[in-house]
Order: C-alpha cells, then sequence, then structure tokens
C-alpha cells in the first residue's frame, strides 16, 4: 500500500466529471485519509476522511501552476497520485501517477472550429500538455473501449492503459423512484450542457423541421445561460421565432436530474463527442428510450432505440418520427417517362 494517496482534480466543479468525482468521495474508506487538491467551485467535494489534507486551487493560470508545483513538492515515493481531471502532471513526480481520461477532446483531433477563443486556446494547450508530458504519467484510466482507441492513438502502443468505467451506486433506485411523481412531462429530454460538441445548433434545426412538417414533440433542454449565454439566446429565439415546444430549464442540480427523466418518454443525446456519455447510461438503468447518434462511444454503454447522424438535422429529425410511430415516407420512384413528362410540362 501506498505511503499516501494524492488525488489531483482542479477544475472539476461541473457535469459529469464532478458526478464521478463526488461518487469516489463518498465511498472512499472511512479509515483512509486523502491528500487532495480540489477546485474551490466543488463545495460538495468538502466532506472528506478524518486526517485528510486539502489544497483548494483557484481557476486561473497561476493557481493552476502553483498547484502544480505543491504537487510535486508534496508528492514522495510510494505514493499513488490520481490525477482526476485528465492531464498528466506538469512536472516529474516520486509517485505512482494515474490519470483517469474523461475529455475526449484532449485526444481526438476534431476541429475547436466553433468554440469559444479562449476555449480553442485552452484545448490547444491542453492536447499539446496530454502528449508532451506523457513521460510523467505511469498509467491511464479510460471508460470505454473506444476512448482506449482515441487515447492509443494519441499517446501511441506503448502507452500502459486500462478500461475502468464506474457511475453513482444509489442513481439506478432514485430514478426508478422519481418516475413515479412529477409535474413535470416532457416527450424528450437532451441532459447536456451548451458547450459546442453538444451539438444543440442542429437539434434546434430538427425541431425546426419537425414543426414545418405539423410535428411539434415536447424537449426538454438543460443549457446553463450563465455559462453558456449564447446558446441559451438561441435556444430562445428559435422557440419564438418558430413556436417550437422547448423549454430550456437552465442548469438542474443533480438531485433533480432523476425526475427529469422521469418525467420524460425518451431522452436524445445528439452529442458529436463522448468519452463515456454518462446520461445515457443513467436513461438505460431506468429502461428510458435513448434516440442517439450511430457512434461508437454510444454503443460502447447502451443499445439506442433509434439512431441518426449527428451532423444533419434531417437524420435526427426523421429518428424522432420513427419514435413517434410517425415516419416520413420514402420518395416514390417512377419512370422515364414520368421523368420526361416532368420535363416538357
Amino acid at each position: 500500500m501506498s505511503e499516501k494517496f494524492v488525488l489531483f482534480a482542479p477544475g472539476v466543479h461541473t457535469g459529469g466529471g464532478y458526478t464521478l468525482l463526488k461518487e469516489l468521495l463518498a465511498t472512499w474508506p472511512t479509515d483512509r485519509s486523502i491528500f487532495a487538491f480540489l477546485d474551490v467551485r466543488a463545495p460538495e467535494t468538502r466532506s472528506l476522511p478524518v486526517g485528510s489534507h486539502v489544497i483548494w486551487v483557484w481557476p486561473r493560470i497561476l493557481n493552476r501552476l502553483w498547484a502544480e508545483w505543491q504537487l510535486q513538492r508534496n508528492c514522495v515515493a510510494g505514493d499513488t497520485v490520481l490525477c482526476f481531471h485528465g492531464l498528466p502532471p506538469l512536472l516529474n513526480l516520486r509517485g505512482y501517477v494515474v490519470v483517469f481520461v474523461q475529455n475526449r477532446l484532449l485526444f481526438d483531433s476534431s476541429s475547436l472550429r466553433g468554440y469559444p477563443l479562449l476555449t480553442r486556446f485552452r484545448l490547444g494547450c491542453e492536447r499539446w500538455w496530454t502528449r508532451a508530458m506523457m513521460r510523467n504519467c505511469d498509467r491511464y484510466i479510460v471508460q470505454t473501449p473506444s476512448m482506449e482507441t482515441v487515447v492509443r492513438r494519441r499517446l501511441g502502443r506503448q502507452a500502459a492503459i486500462s478500461i475502468s468505467p464506474y457511475m453513482p451506486r444509489a442513481l439506478g433506485s432514485s430514478l426508478g423512484l422519481a418516475a413515479a411523481d412529477c409535474s413535470w412531462k416532457f416527450d424528450f429530454v437532451y441532459v447536456a450542457s451548451g458547450d459546442k460538441h453538444k451539438n444543440h445548433g442542429n437539434l434546434l434545426i430538427a425541431w425546426r423541421l419537425l414543426a414545418e412538417q405539423g410535428v411539434k414533440p415536447s424537449l426538454a433542454l438543460t443549457v446553463d445561460a450563465i455559462n453558456h449565454p449564447l446558446v441559451a439566446e438561441e435556444i430562445a429565439k428559435q422557440t419564438k421565432i418558430y413556436s417550437l415546444n422547448i423549454i430550456n430549464l437552465g442548469k438542474v442540480v443533480s438531485d433533480d436530474i432523476p425526475i427529469l427523466y422521469g418525467a420524460s418518454s425518451a431522452l436524445i443525446f445528439p452529442s458529436k463527442v463522448e468519452s463515456f456519455g454518462l446520461p445515457l447510461i443513467e436513461a438505460s438503468q431506468i429502461g428510458l428510450p435513448v434516440l442517439a447518434p450511430e457512434l461508437d462511444y454510444v454503443r460502447d454503454v447502451v443499445e439506442p432505440i433509434e439512431t441518426f447522424d449527428p451532423e444533419s438535422p434531417t437524420s435526427i429529425a426523421r429518428a424522432v418520427r420513427r419514435f413517434l410511430r410517425n415516419p416520413d415516407k420514402p420518395t416514390p420512384v417512377g419512370t422515364v417517362k414520368d421523368f420526361l413528362t416532368e420535363v416538357f410540362r
């Protein structure tokens, strides 16, 4: 057993990563202390075993660099270091270092076009970081086979990578209970932030196409207007202009997510890139039908009832109509005579 366990998680304060971090800390043995580096914006991580030591990290560049220095300073031979934020240490450590990879964007080669300038800069730096500092990591843990493929393609065959997914243990039962009593009622729900790869743009166009066809299913979204104001504004604008049956609930706290699933007939998940896709698993636990892209990350964890091309709003709209048992009819194919009749009419 190592001298001590060091948890390095600056920047982890929201989304699926934060959910998994809270579960890790909630189930950690009470008789074993932790030396933790945690984000100041993650207040629910403050309950740690007796004897634990926490260094709170502010979301500023200098503070992050200071945290990296403190990590090296406090790590000794025999320690086990878990880098929960997905990046290898900036400095070489004397302990055994494991990196838990949760962000596919750091390892694949997809374009960052469309992301805010600062986000593009950050992701570009972190992509360089993952490759340049891989020598400071002993092993990587990913959550799915397709994610292992992506990471190995980036780091090379020599990288030590293991697959070990997990999720909150009590989530399944809470989802089932939530389905019984809820004032919300939606045809579809999409639990996701407003990040570019979440693909709200194509989803909105798909709902416009459906409305033009006389189909107006209800859709609940969870885009935080504070962190993603432009996406939230576009949702409100499109909903008003085209009279779409969409409601953006804004940021939904984790305790209310089960209620939201229980109030919906299906989960639609058009995200283009995911390392795990936690909502897919959450939905499958209570038997909520899933409509999702025909992509590897989806098939890694669930069997969707309908699939689509996430790049095509038409494909998304057709999947919705199939699920609603109101599919598009194929274009009738005529004869040469029919074609000539059209030419000369």
